[in-house]
């Protein structure tokens, strides 16, 4: 885990800065309030979903740099000031992992170069939910070579498992000095179904199961319990019955404390249920669906402060944000307030980063967030 020197600090609303005459929301930093025991940050992340187009602008990175390919780090070095300013940086990892020759494949039997990994660590990630729609795609091969990979990498990872003792040993994560488990869960695998013979090759969604996994990262000692899930419908993102059904059970009938969600590829709102964060959706983190839609290339980073008072942890803060990949011409991830906040920027892209904050803001906030403090984030030295 990441340790820092200066304490963290919370963010509060002291000054936005106008971005095209629209207000962006750029937050300054203040100290903490008193009565506070103990926090800490976590980022959460959307889909890391390699299509063949990254690979090969990865592969042209590394040749132009004079270094072995693929290099995904000039593709996604946009967010690092973000993921490695959180205490705790979740990424969520959509796919099977190749050898690291490959043969490297796109939609729909997924199979990527494992050295993604290795940029995830470096960005500033510590954790990796792994359970997903693509988890079984390359059987438990697949499953095998991509937990392989992340722990070549040094990265954490939980929702699909070698073998039952694997599964069965929650993962429990020293945040500053505080016990933090992640959990992890998919809706289902395509056209693929969990061998008999292997049931904890990855976690099916279920709230009797979680519950019972929440408990029993409790028992091995976490303080906080934050969940990974992937729900909802590709392309939409307005949050299904279904996503809303599954919020209100896990917030009444579990102690999961944070839910992040994936799998719709657009942003999707965020909610606060009960006492319980939901970022229902966190769209693509990186991608390059064959038909781009403009809102497939936009995703957003969560950002959560857990404070702890009286001896009881919550999310004490809740904060978003809006991310673009650029596709042209080169393929390159952008955070898109430190962009507009920064110069040198085209009137296109200008108008085109102004416009994937506002719609992002837009739909993040559309369920009532905002009166629970829903804000943009801006870090600040």
């Amino acid at each position: 885990m990441k340790r820092f020197l200066r304490r963290p600090v919370l963010l509060s609303t002291a000054l936005a800065l106008l971005v095209g005459g629209s207000t962006a929301g750029y937050l300054y930093a203040r100290a903490e309030p008193g009565g506070v025991e103990a926090s800490f940050t976590l980022a959460a992340g959307g889909d890391v979903l390699i299509h063949p187009e990254i690979t090969e602008q990865a592969v042209k990175d590394a040749r132009e740099a004079g270094r072995p390919g693929p290099d995904f780090g000039a593709v996604m070095a946009g967010i690092k000031p973000v993921v490695a300013k959180a205490d705790l940086a979740v990424c969520h990892m959509e796919t099977a992992m190749a050898e690291p020759e490959g043969p490297f494949l796109g939609y729909r039997k997924f199979s990527v170069p494992p050295q993604i990994a290795g940029t995830l660590k470096d960005l500033g990630y510590d954790t990796c939910s792994t359970a997903s729609n693509h988890t079984l795609d390359h059987g438990p091969e697949g499953v095998r070579r991509t937990l392989d990979a992340l722990d070549a990498a040094g990265l954490r990872h939980t929702g699909s498992a070698r073998d039952a003792r694997e599964a069965a040993t929650p993962l429990v994560l020293d945040v500053k000095g505080v016990k933090v488990a992640q959990l992890s869960y998919t809706y289902g695998l395509n056209d693929t179904t969990v061998p008999k013979d292997k049931p904890w090759l990855v976690n099916i969604t279920d709230v009797r199961r979680m519950a019972e996994d929440e408990k029993r990262a409790r028992a091995a000692g976490a303080e906080v319990v934050f969940a990974s899930v992937h729900w909802g419908r590709e392309g939409r993102a307005e949050v299904s019955r279904t996503q809303a059904r599954l919020a209100e059970r896990i917030a009444e009938e579990t102690g999961i404390d944070l839910v992040v969600g994936h799998h719709a590829h657009v942003v999707q709102p965020f909610e606060k249920v009960g006492s319980t964060w939901f970022a229902y959706g966190l769209g693509n983190q990186v991608a390059r669906h064959a038909k781009p839609l403009g809102v497939t290339e936009e995703g957003v980073l969560g950002w959560f402060s857990f404070t702890k008072r009286k001896g009881a942890w919550s999310v004490s803060d809740a904060r978003f944000v809006p991310t673009l990949v650029e596709l042209e011409p080169r393929i390159r991830l952008v955070d898109v307030g430190a962009a507009l906040k920064g110069g040198g920027l085209t009137a296109e892209q200008r108008s085109r980063y102004r416009t994937a904050f506002e719609r992002t803001r837009g739909t993040v906030l559309n369920r009532g967030a905002e009166k629970d403090g829903l804000r943009p984030l801006t870090i600040t030295e």
